[in-house]
């Protein structure tokens, strides 16, 4: 008879997922606990049940763009999957935005918010990423303190009722650069009523389908460069669907996250209306970005699992050479590491949305609230870094299948790429970290922070990993230090490596933390082993800068093509 392999399968991601249900045991508070779990249990069942069933079968389905009706008007309409439909409505009624600003469970509502969004993301093909800018926006307009403004959007922002929710994009990417904002060409014209409207093009536009969005424009008259911006208001839900002066190009064609509807827009004299002042746009966008980036690691977190649990699925059902794949220690030894790498990239999320939900109840100290200012940055590139390299191992794991488009797994690899590019390049955010760690001294508050992780830890085995990520985080700081008084261009050429390194020490420190913890209180060496794993992997990413190599390679780049 003809042998036909058995594909992977999912159950309950919820009680599936050892990390989650363990990190959540230990963070919350007894009565937090149960009264979330049934969410995230009914969210689990979703997204390893119905919700990935209909992923796979709208695998080939994409968003199109109409631009003009049978009688030659112009209507701009995009119509999204069956699949997107259906997980707007989902993430909509389950609160994966609400439960953040509901705050049933205060400072732990953003562990519950990024909790479900966790357990969602991977089943929905990249929905998170309205969702992500609709958190943001929600944020940066309560931070406004725009009356105004905060009233009319933010209750639709935060819905949990479909036929009112909106969601927001996030309007700040051009043809002049994509990290280097200053150099916008969005002008902002205010009319003989004093109202502005809005005249250019926005290169990036991940949310076509939205009801508003925030923009970044330059009010005539301003200087030049980001402090010149101001942040608009624009809101997109007209009574045909679509808003006038706003005129979508195209849909882009992307190398993944292929159903969300990214397009390139005209902007032609839409109405806008300034969220906090008419300069300084760029600062009243920041607490956008922190939650947009924020949102960036659980998508790298949660793809990581989700690979993980296919992965693992395939070992058992997969046999070669008279054993199945779980039976083979190379096998499991390459799925060692990358569950080591996945369990780091959850603990240093968590850690970075637990101060989350702190700042925004007032609960968070000073130390910590610089702490965090460092840490999303940090926690964002580290994180998405280790999504790309994981999910191109999980491919792997699965030979020739893992190539194969229609079953499903690619999509994971390329949805992954995104990550390190989207809300800042990893470039772009270590230099960020690096900023602010000469700034104010976060440097020192995130090294007390690791040796607070590893106070009272006693267990031998986990000597090498607390001595890793002590040292790590010694050498960061005196290389940093030595660098910034002896050569300024070699610290910027090592930031994406210092950056890394800090990221990683901090995620083995918060692994040793945890894994103490679930020793005592489980009686589980799971974490323990993910802890020791971790470490073998590598942590100090930090080397000597060599001027003259860096130079001589520079000149391959600098040199012209032979015509």
């Amino acid at each position: 008879m003809a042998f036909y392999q058995d594909p992977p399968s999912l159950g309950n991601q919820y009680d599936d997922d050892r990390v989650l249900r363990s990190y959540l045991a230990r963070v919350l508070p007894r009565e937090v606990a149960a009264s979330i779990t049934p969410s995230l249990r009914e969210m689990g069942e979703l997204a390893g049940g119905r919700l990935y069933r209909l992923q796979l079968a709208d695998r080939e389905n994409e968003p199109e763009l109409t631009s003009w009706d049978a009688w030659g008007k112009r209507v701009d309409r995009v119509e999204v999957t069956q699949l997107w439909k259906e997980a707007a409505r989902i993430a909509c009624e389950h609160g994966v935005v609400a439960t953040a600003y509901e705050r049933a469970h205060g400072a732990f509502s953003r562990v519950h918010q990024f909790a479900l969004a966790y357990l969602f993301d991977p089943s929905s093909d990249v929905y998170t990423c309205p969702l992500a800018m609709t958190d943001g926006a929600a944020r940066a307009l309560l931070a406004s303190d725009n009356r105004a403004l905060i009233d009319r959007a933010v209750p639709r922002l935060t819905s949990r009722d479909p036929a009112r929710a909106w969601t927001s994009g996030q309007w700040m990417t051009e043809r002049t650069g994509g990290s280097d904002v200053g150099r916008s060409e969005t002008a902002a014209r205010p009319g003989p009523d004093g109202a502005y409207r809005l005249y250019g093009t926005k290169w990036f536009a991940s949310a076509a389908t939205s009801e508003m969005a925030l923009a970044l424009a330059r009010p005539e008259g301003n200087p030049e460069g980001s402090r010149g911006l101001a942040l608009f208001y624009v809101e997109l839900a007209g009574e045909e669907g679509r808003r006038e002066g706003v005129l979508l190009n195209r849909l882009k064609d992307k190398l993944g996250t292929r159903k969300v509807p990214t397009a390139e827009i005209t902007l032609d004299g839409v109405l806008a209306t300034p969220v906090a002042g008419l300069t300084n746009g760029v600062r009243a966008i920041a607490p956008m970005l922190n939650v947009t980036r924020t949102w960036n690691a659980i998508a790298a977190v949660a793809g990581m699992r989700r690979g993980l649990a296919l992965a693992r699925s395939y070992a058992q059902r997969r046999a070669l050479f008279g054993a199945t794949l779980a039976e083979k220690p190379l096998h499991m030894d390459t799925l060692a590491e990358l569950q080591a790498e996945f369990e780091g990239a959850f603990h240093l999320t968590f850690r970075a949305i637990e101060l989350l939900g702190r700042e925004e109840t007032g609960s968070l100290t000073e130390s910590e609230a610089k702490l965090l200012r460092l840490m999303i940055p940090i926690a964002k590139l580290t994180t998405a870094k280790q999504a790309v390299s994981v999910l191109s191992e999980v491919l792997e794991a699965f030979g020739g299948a893992g190539y194969i488009e229609d079953t499903g797994l690619p999509r994971l690899l390329r949805d992954a790429q995104v990550l390190p590019i989207w809300e800042g390049t990893t470039n772009v955010l270590a230099l960020d970290a690096l900023r602010v760690i000469q700034k104010d001294g976060s440097l020192d508050i995130l090294a007390a922070e690791v040796a607070r992780l590893l106070t009272g830890v006693v267990e031998p085995k986990l000597a090498e990993a607390e001595t890793a990520a002590s040292r790590a985080v010694s050498h960061a700081r005196a290389w940093i230090k030595e660098m910034a008084a002896t050569d300024r261009p070699g610290l910027e050429a090592g930031a994406r490596r210092v950056a890394i390194t800090l990221g990683r020490a901090l995620s083995l420190a918060l692994l040793v933390r945890h894994a103490a913890w679930a020793m005592d209180r489980e009686r589980s060496r799971a974490a323990l082993a993910a802890a020791i794993q971790f470490e073998r992997n590598g942590v100090d990413c930090i080397r000597d800068h060599d001027p003259d190599t860096v130079e001589a390679l520079a000149e391959t780049t600098r040199q012209k093509p032979a015509t």
